[in-house]
C-alpha cells in the first residue's frame, strides 16, 4: 500500500497494490492492522456505494457534523471521478483549502477524508460507480451540504454539473458556520 500526502497533509491519496496474472488483478483494499500501522487506526462501520449514470453528475459537497462526523475512504470500482475534500476545520493553517483528486477503476487510488472536511466528487465517465466506508453511521440529522460552487473548485468539468435537489439548494460557502474544530495532531 502507497500512502501519498496531498496538498492538505491531513487528506491522504491510498493506493493498494495489485497483483495480477494472465486472469486479472487481485487487491487488499483496507486491511484495519496494515493501515494503522502505516498511519492511524480508523473503525468503519459503514460501506456506501453509489451509482451515477450521466458524466457531470456532481455530488456533494457532502459533511456529516459532530457528534457523528464520519472519516471517509473513497474509492472509484467503475469509471472516474474527480474527487474534493475542503478543509472547513476552524483554525486550521489551509481551513478553505480544497484538494482534487482523480480516482478510477484504472487506478486503484482512494482518497481518505478525514473528518472536518466537505466532500464531494464529480463523474467524468458514463455508468460510474463510488464506494466508500465512513467511521459513523448516516445520522440525518447531522447531515448536511454546502453549494458545490461556493469556493472557487475546479471541478475538471466544463459543461454545468447533474445535481440533486438538496445540493442545488445547499447554502453557499460564506453563508455557511463550520461545526468544525481543527484539533492540532503531534
Amino acid at each position: 500500500m502507497e500512502i501519498t500526502p496531498t496538498d492538505i497533509p491531513d487528506v491522504l491519496v491510498i493506493t493498494p497494490r495489485r497483483f495480477g496474472d494472465a486472469r486479472g488483478w487481485f487487491s487488499e483494499t483496507w486491511n484495519a492492522s496494515r493501515f494503522g500501522e502505516a498511519v492511524f487506526a480508523l473503525d468503519f462501520v459503514q460501506d456506501n456505494h453509489s451509482f451515477s449514470a450521466e458524466v457531470g453528475t456532481l455530488r456533494g459537497l457532502h459533511y456529516q457534523s459532530p457528534p457523528r462526523a464520519q472519516d471517509k475512504l473513497v474509492r472509484c470500482t467503475r469509471g472516474v471521478i474527480m474527487d474534493v475534500a475542503v478543509d472547513v476545520r476552524k483554525g486550521s493553517p489551509t481551513y478553505g483549502q480544497w484538494v482534487r483528486e482523480e480516482l478510477s477503476s484504472e487506478n486503484g487510488k482512494q482518497l481518505l477524508v478525514p473528518k472536518g472536511f466537505l466532500h464531494g466528487f464529480v463523474t467524468c465517465a458514463p455508468d460510474t460507480e463510488v464506494q466508500y466506508k465512513v467511521t459513523d453511521h448516516y445520522a440525518p440529522e447531522c447531515d448536511g451540504s454546502v453549494r458545490w460552487d461556493s469556493l472557487n473548485i475546479d471541478w475538471g468539468v466544463a459543461t454545468a454539473p447533474e445535481l440533486s435537489d438538496k445540493d442545488a439548494q445547499a447554502v453557499s460557502f460564506e453563508d455557511w458556520e463550520s461545526p468544525f474544530n481543527y484539533e492540532k495532531t503531534i
